[in-house]
């Protein structure tokens, strides 16, 4: 407790969503220096910064009082403190019903709510409003005698305004009347002074007003930064009653976070088993179907000693429930499969959570659980992305609401967002912002380079205005801003979930969420299961289903057979497109290089193409060492049998951690902690402070400092993107099978990956192209043959299947209305006349339908389907034009035949076939431009392999896409597509300055550029582009439509 006679317990922090205007961290640094011992911390409705105020606390020797600062609806505030856990279960119950009740991010508590729930907590009530005191200090006198409660106290504060010391005692003299006892807080909003800007404009941006006109909403919140007790004592004279309560009052909060006991709901069949000898029996019972030829001896020995480490961690309910959640899933035909350092798990691969041995791959369980971190173990499950929301409800019935939850995920300022924010507050106008995000935000934290941007924009760097908004940008960036939801980390609990922490409604309807974070929950040690999507697995599974309704064969992830040799050497081709994981630009630029042929190269080349492997100069030498050029360099037995098999390059955390511990002597705790500041780089730099202990242990053990300093600057380039090998691998098997399935039925493929869209890289019309380039036949969308997925039909070779496009691939359709229009077609229609009368469906689908030339086997192409719809439309409707015929039908003499409608041009058809379902099976458009390409001298890409490496060229395509990674310095990569083939861009930072409107908002550039040529390798680097997306328009002039073309940009 504090020695000089005041606790300061009115707090809030950054979790105080822009009304606190510092980190916890901040506040109990400063509390320290200042003299506390103990420090309360109340946020606005909310507990969501406490974990975090509770581990700054700890580190600077603070005591926290945790607590919340309650809004009632009636107009009142108040200071809740538990007194012990009854009383957090009371808080935290409080902190749910008020969150559940009001609309969206919106809090509505009353004081009734209080009557009914506040049991062990320490109200302050806050004299907000002085008109209403009165009031609000008889119904909290009125809540103490209702409940039994100690004493009610209120809070006498400093606004720093005129008459403040009759105020003062105006509320002491209440207080007695109303049998209150009043007690000094600071209202505290951010830990220094300086920090009174940058709270205002967060005001500014929460009110959505200009520092201009804020008025009282600033002067409000005058100098609220800690002070320190002497600084206190002496603005309170008179009042050492109410200091010394505050000592008082924290002295009856018993309850610190550390009181929290977890538990995990207990997993039992209801056999009277204890969860651990079900987890064995399952064990044992699923081994035979892993090693259906005998258990290895190693293998045998791996499970004994996982089973032995569960059972005395008490883990067993944990995995129980992982293994029925994966049952289910499986039970619905819904393919799933674990991922993460759960794959490292021999437990989780007999039971069918995870799909990698790592017995035979030599990964290690520690990696996963460990006594020694005493963590508790975390399975992330992938699951089809379409339907992972039945999986999500079915927990929530399982479990039920008061015992399942997801974590939260905060919203944070990033650079973009903090400086527009900052900047309308200081009432910048929108496109003066628009320039400064684009431009600035990347580079607001390194000078030169921001004063060379500022210049760039005709900006100056002197402008105090400008100066100062980007230094308060910089401080914003991180500020947590609203609450989101975790993609799928569910907490489960034995006991009522919103007494351990408070549960709020998640944006999505029928979820709900914590407001702690997946790194709050791993800090409580309450164990989740991560329920996460991934769409390849929907397309793999609609693989399989076509295959046994097709070609009659059953497959599942277990049966595709291993180490084809075909599949291999396609990928070695990069003929990857719409696989899993190898199918990016990067990934096909080096797979001919890498040339993959067994699974584990396949597992390095999903881990490689990364960013932390790129920052961190190991892709060059593992190319070098894989094509012969340079030798591996492993100068140790320990380092050989550490790094031997990915040629000397660390590419997994693993390996760093191995690295740490037999090459620099760190404890397996000391390599742990290199694991976890290695995952936080690059929000907080924490790995810096592991460099000198690591460098200097290799170098004690005899490595030489240059080895050990590549070594170290290939682990930090790890970043927040490394991961465990069993992690690559389970990936690498997902790309294995979707690589195997495109190189033996392309056919099956490409349906299933049309029908799985929208997903990957490519658009639906390069997936198309990509398959009839592999002999598939693809036929067009029809009335009478086409469901709402593409499927398959007898092929004309019949080797092969042909794929029926579907009626999905129509824009502005939807599933329900064609859901009807199947249903009553039956046989087939034979007439436009027979759709219009017999489908039930609006005519604005059917003309929808006609747009997609779906009527040719009705006879009627677009024009003419298009033309006798609209007759339809002034039609009466088939359900009256029955009784109408005898009497109106026409006579010959006014009869009039059918226009001859004038022939449309092949241009133009295929601008309508883009226009309707984004692709044409007709030409590529770009054909019917080549005269004109090859008077400007534009090479067709299928000629670029007899072009000289180094020489000029120009090419001219459609963009596919374009990306930007953050590693590339500002490179910017673009795949462009003519009617011959794809070709790869590379535009340096400089082209990309000077051209941006072009390079970003065209969709049909033309080129001029050096061709490199790298073995089996092409790009062509750029040094200017033209805008063609005029020539595009000469394709549509019957119809004035430009050509819908879309590209797929990532960064």
């Amino acid at each position: 407790m504090s020695e000089a006679g005041y606790v300061e317990l009115q707090v809030a922090t950054c979790f105080s969503f822009l009304r606190g205007a510092s980190h916890p961290g901040e506040l109990m640094q400063q509390a320290r220096a200042l003299g506390y011992t103990t420090l309360g911390i109340t946020d606005y409705n909310s507990v969501a910064g406490l974990v975090r105020a509770h581990d700054a606390a700890t580190e600077h020797g603070i005591r926290l009082i945790p607590g919340a600062r309650l809004e009632l609806e009636e107009g009142a505030s108040l200071l809740a403190y538990p007194r012990d856990r009854e009383g957090w279960a009371s808080l935290c119950r409080l902190l749910t019903l008020g969150a559940r009740r009001g609309p969206h991010d919106a809090f509505q508590l009353r004081w009734q709510d209080l009557t009914r729930e506040a049991r062990n907590l320490i109200l302050i009530l806050l004299p907000s409003d002085d008109q209403r005191l009165q009031g609000d200090m008889e119904r909290l006198a009125e809540l103490a005698r209702q409940k039994g409660v100690g004493p009610t106290y209120v809070a006498l504060t400093r606004r720093f305004e005129g008459h403040e010391s009759e105020r003062l005692a105006w509320i002491a003299r209440l207080c007695v009347q109303n049998g209150a006892l009043p007690v000094v807080t600071g209202d505290v909003l951010w830990h220094d002074p300086s920090r009174q800007i940058l709270h205002d404009v967060m005001t500014a941006i929460r009110c959505h007003r200009t520092l201009e006109t804020l008025g009282a909403e600033r002067t409000r919140h005058l100098s609220r930064h800690l002070r320190g007790p002497s600084e206190i004592r002496a603005l309170f004279p008179g009042y050492e009653d109410a200091l010394v309560r505050s000592q008082e009052i924290a002295a009856a909060c018993r309850f610190s976070l550390e009181d929290l006991r977890y538990q995990y709901p207990d997993e039992t069949d209801g056999s009277g088993e204890t969860p651990q000898a079900v987890l064995t029996r399952l064990v044992r019972a699923g081994v035979p179907y892993r090693y259906p030829t005998g258990t290895p001896v190693d293998v045998r020995q791996q499970l004994d000693h996982e089973l032995g480490l569960i059972e005395r961690l008490g883990y067993a309910p944990y995995f129980l429930t992982v293994n029925t959640i994966v049952a289910y899933a499986r039970s619905r035909g819904i393919l799933c499969q674990g991922r993460g350092s759960a794959a490292n798990s021999a437990v989780c691969y007999v039971l069918g959570i995870t799909a990698i041995d790592p017995v035979r791959s030599g990964l290690l369980f520690e990696r996963f659980v460990s006594e020694e971190r005493q963590e508790p173990p975390d399975i992330d499950v992938d699951f089809e992305a379409d339907r992972r929301e039945e999986v999500i409800q079915w927990i929530y019935r399982r479990y039920g609401r008061s015992h399942a939850a997801l974590c939260a995920t905060l919203m944070r300022f990033q650079p973009k967002g903090a400086l527009r924010e900052v900047g309308r507050a200081f009432g910048l106008p929108e496109d003066l912002l628009g320039q400064m995000s684009k431009h600035l935000a990347s580079v607001m934290h390194d000078e030169a380079l921001l004063a060379e941007r500022l210049a760039q924009i005709g900006l100056s760097a002197g402008d105090r205005r400008l100066d100062m908004v980007l230094q308060l940008a910089r401080l914003l960036v991180g500020f947590p801003r609203q609450y989101g939801t975790h993609p799928g980390g569910f907490v489960l609990t034995a006991d009522r979930l919103d007494e351990l922490v408070p549960v709020r409604p998640a944006a999505m309807a029928e979820r709900q969420t914590l407001v702690w974070d997946k790194d709050d929950i791993d800090r409580m040690r309450m164990m989740k299961v991560d329920v996460l999507g991934l769409g390849m697995l929907g397309c793999l599974r609609r693989c399989f289903e076509l295959i046994h309704a097709r070609y009659h064969r059953t497959l599942d992830m277990t049966t595709i057979p291993p180490e084809d040799r075909a599949t291999y050497q396609m990928i070695a081709r990069a003929d990857t497109l719409g696989t899993f994981q190898i199918e990016s630009r990067a990934q096909m630029a080096m797979l001919p290089r890498t040339k993959p042929a067994t699974f584990y190269d396949l597992v390095v080349q999903v881990a490689i193409v990364r960013p932390g492997p790129i920052t961190g100069d190991m892709v060059h030498p593992y190319l070098r060492r894989r094509a012969g050029e340079e030798a591996p360099d492993c100068p140790s037995p320990a380092l050989q049998r550490i790094l031997g098999k990915t040629l000397g390059i660390p590419l997994f955390q693993e390996q760093a951690m191995q690295v740490a511990v037999h090459c620099a002597g760190f404890t397996g705790g000391e390599a742990d902690q290199l694991r976890r500041s290695m995952g936080t780089f690059r929000s907080t730099g924490g790995v810096h402070h592991m460099k000198a202990r690591l460098l200097g242990g290799m170098i004690a053990n005899g490595y030489d400092p240059a080895f050990a300093a590549r070594i170290w600057t290939q682990l930090e380039g790890f970043g927040a993107y490394g991961f465990p090998e069993s992690h690559a691998a389970s990936f690498a098997l997902i790309a294995y099978a979707s690589a195997w399935l495109k190189c033996h039925y392309p056919d099956v493929f490409c349906a299933a990956l049309l029908n799985s869209q929208p997903m990957g890289f490519y658009a639906p019309a390069q997936i198309v192209r990509d398959a009839r380039e592999h002999g598939v036949e693809v036929r067009p969308v029809c009335i009478n043959a086409s469901r709402w997925d593409c499927t398959l039909e007898t092929g004309r070779n019949g080797a092969r299947q042909a794929v029926r496009l579907g009626f999905r691939l129509v824009s502005g359709l939807s599933c329900d209305a064609i859901a009807r229009l199947i249903l009553a077609r039956g046989a087939g229609y034979d007439s436009l006349d027979d759709v219009w009368r017999r489908s039930d469906v609006p005519l604005s689908l059917l003309e929808k339908l006609a747009e997609a030339d779906a009527f040719r086997a009705l006879g009627a192409d677009r024009r003419q389907a298009l033309w006798t719809l609209k007759g339809f439309g002034a039609a009466p409707l088939p359900l009256f034009e029955a009784a109408d015929r005898g009497r109106n039908a026409p006579t010959p003499e006014l009869w009039e035949p059918d226009p001859q409608l004038p022939e449309v041009s092949a241009g133009n058809a295929v601008v309508e076939d883009y226009h309707a379902t984004g692709l044409s099976l007709r030409a590529h458009p770009l054909s019917f431009l080549r005269d004109t390409l090859a008077r400007q001298e534009i090479t067709p890409i299928t000629d670029l392999p007899q072009v000289r490496d180094g020489a000029f060229v120009r090419v001219a395509g459609l963009v596919l896409m374009r990306q930007r990674p953050s590693t590339a310095n500002g490179v910017m990569f673009m795949t462009i597509e003519d009617e011959t083939g794809t070709a790869n861009l590379v535009l340096w930072k400089d082209r990309v300055t000077a051209q941006r409107a072009i390079i970003v908002g065209s969709g049909f550039i033309a080129a001029y550029a050096r061709l490199q040529r790298e073995g089996d390798v092409t790009h062509l680097v750029v040094r200017f582009v033209e805008d063609l997306q005029p020539m595009l328009s000469r394709l549509s002039t019957e119809s004035g439509r430009d050509i819908a073309i879309s590209s797929r940009d990532f960064r």
